[in-house]
């Protein structure tokens, strides 16, 4: 069995257009997740045009997403940072600082839609950087990051339902600490930037966390927890985050590269970050407090 969801900005699902694709494809009966914001019904088997319906209400503005139905609840969110977490690439941030921010997002772009290799990418923006006062880091923090909405539903509504949760970056630690500790992240893993004298060198510490790191966070936490990948729903937008999107059980591809998207089957673009809440089942009425 299988379950079709579909999510939309508050107020702008058409309860038409979910009961006109239920009828064509002979679903059951349609679940209310939040009131003209999401919906779900059940299928019994993957439709053969999922794909040519899902072009046609994205230009609706709607998400859909077909899954298995067993299962759907996870046990562990993975979670990328820049752009998914954050609506910000931190090391763009800081590249304008230090004047080089034009130069530095260019081959952000270029690394995150996969045209360029993570590490030497990762090298050749942090490069760029030498000489940076390491105070500009907490002062990017404080004006220049924010957070993407709905992240913070989602984290405690899996929390509050026993889910283990792990921020995991290409970025830097400086960053995925304070955005762990402000979302309630039980732990994070990214890259170090080296200081010197109070000065940034140019460089992070080795070994670089790239997408195999991903994909390391996930092997490693969940046999730590007794998990096993299907437990697991990973969310990131980057060339990097493809690992652990194609290990986890429930690997969404969140507002992503079109790259990143084309190989992932669970996608959200119009939705927040509580779309992810509502790919597992949850109603809206179900949301933990924040």
């Amino acid at each position: 069995m299988f379950t079709c969801t579909l999510i939309a900005r508050p107020g702008t699902l058409d309860p038409a257009l979910v009961e006109s694709l239920r009828n064509a494809w002979g679903g059951g009966d349609a679940q209310w997740l939040s009131p003209d914001e999401a919906a779900e019904f059940p299928l019994a088997a993957i439709p053969a045009n999922r794909w040519d319906v899902w072009a046609d209400v994205q230009e609706l503005g709607v998400d859909l997403v077909i899954q298995h139905s067993e299962g759907r609840r996870k046990k562990m969110l993975l979670a990328d940072m820049d752009s998914t977490m954050i609506q910000q690439e931190c090391i763009d941030e800081l590249a304008d600082e230090a004047g080089v921010g034009d130069r530095v997002k260019d081959i952000t772009a270029r690394a995150m839609n996969g045209e360029l290799d993570f590490e030497g990418a990762l090298t050749e923006r942090v490069a760029l950087l030498k000489g940076l006062d390491a105070g500009v880091i907490d002062h990017v923090l404080n004006t220049r990051i924010t957070y993407m909405p709905g992240g913070a539903a989602l984290l405690a509504t899996m929390k509050a339902h026993g889910a283990h949760t792990v921020l995991v970056s290409g970025g830097f630690t400086a960053f995925t600490a304070k955005v762990a500790a402000e979302l309630g992240f039980d732990e994070n893993r990214a890259n170090t930037l080296l200081v010197e004298n109070g000065k940034l060198t140019g460089d992070v510490a080795r070994p670089i966390l790239g997408r195999q790191a991903k994909v390391d966070a996930l092997e490693q936490v969940t046999a730590r927890l007794g998990l096993s990948d299907a437990d697991v729903i990973a969310v990131g937008d980057g060339a990097n985050d493809l690992g652990m999107l194609h290990r986890a059980g429930a690997g969404v591809a969140l507002h992503a590269k079109p790259a990143v998207a084309a190989e992932c089957d669970l996608r959200v673009n119009h939705g927040d970050l509580t779309a992810l809440l509502f790919l597992q089942g949850y109603a809206r009425a179900e949301f933990a407090a924040v």
